[in-house]
């Protein structure tokens, strides 16, 4: 991927906005209200597709709906948080399950496994049932990026790695909610991406994990992956 082919912004926690040369937009968690590492007056603007990893409130909850409707893309998501869309009247959902794949906007998304919790009705609509997953994003030029959504690591990454060879993964750091800096490097390892843009990390005071220490425990199992430290809003390529 360079600048002519698209790029990757980082909104602060999991949520990115992917652009491919054609011009598909796609969002993936978005957290906006309630993230504080939102960059604030970023507009998301044309959306073909909003892709949720699972419905905690911090990844699509009340954002994701709201932006949906907004934006009128189409949801790709677990099938039972899509029918939760449904019955919060969104008309574009597409929801399907782990180990599928489907083509929107001219770009495949597989859904694989995470390690993580679902959600409750306990909280209302902003944390519906749903299994977690991660989605593996195929671009119409072929290059690949692993979004892992809230996970431990976990060896069946290395069957993503296999299968998928993903050119670019994009990685929880932060431990206490998902896996931190050491787990991410043994994730590196598994999935044998060249890079990774870490996420996940510094929106509230229990994510203690950095970039840094990434970049430490990758050095300590001797692995060259590129560690791409984003500000929020910033982009890769730069």
């Amino acid at each position: 991927m360079n600048e002519t082919r698209g790029k990757v912004t980082w909104l602060g926690h999991a949520a990115f906005l992917i652009e491919t040369a054609e011009g598909t937009r796609v969002a993936i968690d978005p957290f906006i209200e309630q993230n504080p590492k939102f960059p604030r007056g970023f507009e998301y603007g044309k959306l073909d597709v909003v892709a949720a990893t699972h419905g905690h409130f911090d990844h699509f909850g009340g954002d994701g709906v709201e932006l949906a409707k907004k934006s009128g893309a189409m949801v790709v998501c677990v099938f039972e948080l899509g029918l939760f869309c449904q019955s919060e009247g969104i008309d574009r959902v597409s929801g399907m399950n782990k180990g599928g794949a489907q083509t929107v906007a001219g770009v495949e998304f597989r859904m694989v496994q995470a390690v993580h919790s679902s959600g409750t009705t306990a909280a209302g609509k902003k944390n519906p049932p749903s299994d977690p997953c991660g989605f593996v994003l195929t671009l119409p030029d072929g290059f690949r990026i692993y979004h892992a959504g809230d996970t431990n690591v976990f060896s069946d990454m290395a069957l993503i790695g296999e299968l998928y060879r993903p050119d670019l993964a994009l990685l929880p750091i932060g431990d206490f909610y998902t896996m931190g800096p050491r787990e991410a490097a043994k994730a590196c390892e598994l999935l044998g991406a060249p890079r990774v843009i870490p996420m996940h990390w510094g929106t509230f005071p229990a994510l203690t994990g950095t970039p840094s220490a990434l970049r430490e425990e990758l050095s300590s199992r001797g692995l060259s992956t590129e560690v791409i430290e984003l500000a929020p809003g910033g982009s890769w390529p730069r």
